[in-house]
């Protein structure tokens, strides 16, 4: 008799293109069909992400919620209780701060099926009022996922999360992450974004968004000569802000927008040096991306990147507010190939052995089937 596979209802806020939202649709076309039953119960309906679980030929169910207060949101959460309980679900999984809130009370109080609830982030919670209901959830659930080793100790530390319930298990990457494209797409790629063929190539791959700092790779490339190209991958609400900044400086035909890009490709190959400058990260899937390409990455000292960063070993740390140092960080790595190659191996080599998909996956697998056996579930 074969095997019953495992029941297990993921809960996502939304199909939007973000690090949490990324890694959600990544773990469930990694999850082995054979061992895992998957579901997917959403709040928001559309994305460019619901394609790829619609690919999947996964069950999807939305659940429509005015906020996280009212009287409908309380039915919609016995709703959520009940299909849980039909559905005979073994585990259910939320990974971001709404779906804490929202269904690890309900799950927990009127399903019988084991909680996973995750924290993804570092402090930047969409909104205050959010932070004391999130840590409020984390009393409902068996487990609490942390993606990197800080946050593992900010939910033990900040959060004040039992040890005993804290699983860390961090973003992974696909084999393709590794795979280099060769030359002749490498500079066709580039200059598709109007970057010549001589120039020195930064480049950061984020949401154009306040936390990620962008404001400060623009002011530092302000320093630089006309050798440096600046390109952002992505897309949000201060792209206008931005661009204008970039003429105030006079270095718009150097910093080139290349827009929210969906591809399979990893991004960090077409540039010479990868930069994330954010104020705050859980732990960003672009770090260890940019590694996986070979990419020597100059980072600020935020959330799990210490985690994975270590200074002179697999990339380099600046501050979050000092242009000038970026500036002369970046101008001394133009004419050090070698530190680049070096840095961008053993950072390489690094995601492979403790990101690559296969053991990430692993991790996860083994952790539902002990969370499935309801005898061992604290």
């Amino acid at each position: 008799m074969a095997k019953q596979r495992i029941r297990v209802a993921f809960c996502v806020d939304s199909f939007a293109i973000g690090g949490t939202e990324l890694n959600a649709v990544r773990t469930a076309e990694a999850l082995d069909p054979e061992r895992f039953d998957l579901c997917v119960l959403h709040l928001q309906t559309n994305g460019p992400l619901r394609a790829r679980y619609q690919q999947l030929g996964l069950r999807m169910i939305h659940f429509s919620i005015p906020n996280l207060y009212s009287i409908q949101t309380a039915i919609r959460g016995l709703r959520l209780a009940q299909m849980l309980r039909s559905w005979q679900t073994d585990v259910l999984h939320t990974h971001d701060i709404y779906t804490n809130i929202f269904a690890a009370p309900w799950a927990r109080l009127f399903s019988r099926c084991s909680v996973i609830a995750s924290r993804r982030w570092w402090y930047d919670a969409p909104r205050p009022g959010l932070v004391k209901l999130n840590r409020w959830s984390y009393l409902f659930a068996h487990r609490v996922l942390g993606n990197s080793s800080s946050v593992a100790e900010l939910l033990a530390c900040d959060e004040g999360v039992k040890p005993d319930k804290i699983v860390e298990i961090p973003n992974f990457l696909e084999e393709n992450a590794f795979e280099p494209v060769d030359e002749a797409f490498r500079i066709a790629q580039r200059r598709a974004w109007s970057i010549p063929d001589d120039a020195f190539v930064i480049g950061t791959v984020a949401r154009l968004a306040p936390v990620k700092n962008h404001t400060l790779l623009i002011k530092a490339a302000a320093r630089l000569d006309s050798r440096f190209h600046l390109i952002l991958v992505g897309d949000g609400p201060l792209r206008a802000e931005l661009e204008g900044l970039s003429r105030q400086f006079g270095i718009e035909s150097r910093v080139h927008f290349a827009g929210e890009v969906v591809s399979r490709i990893n991004l960090n190959q077409f540039f010479d040096i990868t930069v994330l400058c954010s104020l705050s990260e859980g732990f960003p899937n672009s770090l260890i991306e940019a590694l996986a390409a070979g990419r020597l990455v100059v980072a600020t000292p935020v959330g799990g990147v210490a985690d994975v960063i270590e200074e002179g070993v697999t990339g380099l740390i600046v501050p979050p507010d000092d242009p000038a140092q970026l500036a002369d960080t970046l101008q001394k790595l133009e004419g050090d190939r070698e530190l680049r190659i070096r840095l961008g191996e053993a950072g390489r080599e690094l995601v492979r052995n403790r990101f690559h998909k296969d053991i990430v996956i692993e991790k996860l697998s083994a952790l539902y089937e002990m969370l499935a056996d309801r005898s061992v579930v604290a």
